[in-house]
């Protein structure tokens, strides 16, 4: 490897150096490059061109009085030209050095070039990284949008950070397996993407949302310490951090409790982070249980860069006269609050803020300034003195603070105000710089479904109780599970897996899967827990995720390599598309419409 990281290149007709090698031992020396235009810049007599590769930029200098055909090439090259040039590299005069460059205090002066291919003017700059080029521009012209040093960067980061992730799982004595694309439904909290099976018209394949299956397999089989970085697929709606398809970090372990798996995780997110120049993580790193997180931040992916708690105000108006509050604790719902601090805002934002609360779920939002032993609110009339003075107990209020309520379901109430609480962050600028990382753990293992009548698994079927389960308690039960937060984002989740045969059986009957229907979806991992399966857990991480963090994009788009759009579809290749009848004919596939 050389100085720049990059190794050298062996001599062809195209290159012998890279363009960011062209550095202090070149001096004197001849030297063929080869890249991209970057830009030209024609100074009369001169000119200047600044040669783009992966490593970097050179600057070549076009001279009519060292060969007059090599600088009306020269002259007549354009943005994004790909060039192959030879000459002498020379030491820039002191008023010329580029600072901003590593390569800025030196030149090639060029004595032959070849134009290899005549590019047509971008649809937008690649020089630039400006705001003013939407999405689907960059999407639909990819290629290019790739060539910007922000996107190199990006996807050179992610390439250290699973070098680094295989680095340490070897060095743990992990196997890499890959596990098959093509398996078959299982539930695992998304819909399915279909293959449809040509031989066997009516059968589909489906594509693996995770491989929590197979990895629980290979345990089974006796591999004990499995990793993969695999491709997954969830048809979901798509969002800032969600793709269709993505890719995870998937490892498990055999012979572990959570101690164990935590352990390795923590050191694995140390070293991977230290590798590539991420934020430095101090071990062991909290955890928080996930009925405290919902208390205080609302949800279970609480940022703890700030403060801004919320607090469970149920109890102070349980006997109030005023009617929306009152109508909720009757009905089982709670009031739920926020002290948002000192702030002086106008009465336009408090009715934006009661806007965003109803656009997120809740009926309405109460908002309050505590003055004195009082509030400045339209409410303060409907409470009474002492509901007053104990709501400022409970909040720790002083004058001046705006208080921010809601009434309702707790989910609701709970998701309304953790929203608010980070939206207020950002307009207050109150998030800080230190990276916070934190495990939510104590999961419940089910969680009812109003809209169905039943439990659903909180994270997914095979996740292994704490303690005996009760079928006949299903909401009290906790689950050996857990999930890495980081700035308020899932990086991951996790758990210990259901080793038992039985016990599996009766967590299929607690979700509404009877002995029938188990055997049909999930007899081969049934049947594999009747020869030996050790006790064993794992995690999966969303790697888009953490490189998404660690570049601070704003979308895992900016990732990716070729993502989709936020609607689904790929602007690069027009995905999805329609396909030929006779493609569906010979699936055994009539369309219909919807409706």
């Amino acid at each position: 490897m050389t100085a720049t990281g990059f190794p050298a290149l062996r001599p062809n007709g195209y290159r012998d150096a890279w363009c960011g090698q062209v550095l202090d031992d070149r001096v004197g020396s001849p030297v063929r490059v080869a890249g991209w235009v970057h830009r030209r810049r024609d100074h009369g007599g001169l000119v200047f061109v600044d040669l783009r590769d992966r490593t970097g930029l050179v600057q070549l200098v076009f001279d009519p009085e060292t060969a007059k055909a090599v600088f009306q090439l020269g002259h007549e090259l354009r943005a994004e030209d790909v060039v192959s040039a030879a000459g002498e590299v020379v030491r820039r005069s002191p008023e010329t050095v580029n600072p901003e460059l590593p390569t800025g205090e030196f030149e090639v002066r060029v004595a032959e070039a070849t134009l290899l291919a005549d590019a047509d003017t971008p649809p937008f700059e690649i020089e630039s990284f400006s705001g003013e080029v939407g999405e689907e521009a960059r999407l639909r012209h990819r290629y290019l949008d790739l060539r910007r040093e922000r996107m190199r960067r990006a996807l050179e980061l992610r390439h250290g950070v699973v070098r680094a992730m295989r680095q340490f799982f070897d060095q743990e004595g992990f196997v890499e397996v890959e596990t098959p694309m093509l398996s078959r439904s299982t539930p695992e909290g998304a819909r399915d993407f279909l293959v449809p099976w040509r031989r066997e018209p009516g059968s589909f394949f489906a594509l693996p949302q995770s491989p929590q299956l197979f990895k629980q397999l290979l345990m089974i089989a006796g591999f004990e310490r499995y990793y993969q970085v695999v491709r997954c697929f969830r048809d979901e709606d798509q969002r800032a951090d969600r793709q269709l398809d993505f890719t995870q970090l998937d490892l498990e372990m055999s012979f572990v409790e959570v101690e164990d798996v935590i352990d390795v995780n923590e050191r694995m997110l140390a070293h991977v982070f230290e590798q590539v120049g991420g934020p430095r993580i101090e071990l062991p790193i909290p955890r928080l249980p996930y009925a405290e997180a919902l208390e205080r931040y609302g949800t279970d992916r609480p940022d703890l860069r700030f403060d801004l708690e919320l607090a469970d105000v149920t109890d102070e108006l349980r006997e109030t006269e005023f009617k929306v509050f009152r109508a909720t604790v009757d009905g089982g719902g709670i009031v739920k609050a926020l002290n948002a601090g000192p702030r002086d805002i106008p009465r336009s934002a408090l009715d934006g803020l009661i806007a965003r609360a109803q656009e997120l779920g809740a009926k309405g939002l109460v908002w309050a300034f505590r003055e004195g032993d009082g509030w400045r609110s339209p409410t303060a009339k409907f409470l009474s003195a002492a509901e007053l003075s104990a709501l400022n107990r409970r909040l720790d209020a002083v004058d001046g603070d705006l208080l921010l309520l809601v009434a309702d379901r707790p989910p609701i109430a709970n998701a309304v105000l953790a929203q608010l609480r980070v939206e207020l962050a950002e307009r207050f600028e109150l998030i800080g710089d230190a990276e916070r990382f934190v495990w939510i753990v104590d999961w419940p293992m089910f969680d009812w479904n109003d809209e169905e009548s039943r439990w659903d698994p909180l994270h997914h079927p095979f996740t292994a109780p704490q303690r005996e389960l009760d079928p006949e308690q299903p909401g009290e039960a906790v689950a050996a599970a857990y999930d890495m937060v980081w700035n308020g984002q899932e990086m991951g989740g996790g758990s210990i897996r259901i080793a038992d045969r039985e016990l599996q059986q009766r967590v299929f009957e607690t979700i509404g899967i009877g002995a029938e229907e188990a055997e049909e979806r999930f007899g081969f991992l049934l049947e594999a827990l009747r020869y030996g399966a050790p006790p064993h857990g794992g995690i999966a991480y969303g790697l888009d995720r953490i490189v998404q963090r660690l570049v601070g994009a704003d979308s895992i788009r900016d990732v990716i390599a070729f993502p989709k759009t936020a609607s689904g579809a790929d602007p690069l290749t027009g995905a999805p598309a329609p396909v030929d009848e006779a493609q569906l004919r010979e699936l055994g596939i009539q369309l219909r419409r919807r409706g």
